[in-house]
């Protein structure tokens, strides 16, 4: 049973940042809907595991907000792919979100972790 709650409190966590992830890395590279599956996994050691449940939605939504653009292209393999590249107004507003995440994460920290108490 606590399994299951830890894997819900994961799940929640990650909704709220899926999309500050997705345009981290974006940052170095373009890349495509599996690639980026793929480099979340390995950053992460294992710990954040898109479904294409939740990565296409919200590559979708970052479109939309013009914080990335999509562009097909084939492969070497000769299959098209669509890459995936951060805007201007990405970087702008991940640097913001960066921002806002360090300033939530020393809260949480401060009222978790009380020193002295």
């Amino acid at each position: 049973m606590m399994e299951v709650a830890r894997d819900l409190y994961r799940r929640e966590l990650l909704k709220g940042s899926t999309e500050t992830l997705l345009l981290s890395l974006l940052v170095g590279e373009a890349m495509y809907g599996y690639q980026l599956v793929k480099e979340m996994d390995s950053r992460s050691s294992g710990y954040f595991r898109f479904k294409e449940g939740t990565l296409y939605p919200a590559l979708h939504r970052l479109e939309r907000d013009d914080l990335i653009a999509g562009k097909w292209q084939s492969s070497a393999s000769g299959q098209d792919r669509r890459y995936y590249y951060i805007t201007e107004k990405g970087r702008t507003k991940l640097a913001s979100m960066l921002e806002e995440w360090n300033l939530f994460t020393t809260a949480v920290n401060l009222v978790a972790r009380p020193s002295g108490n």
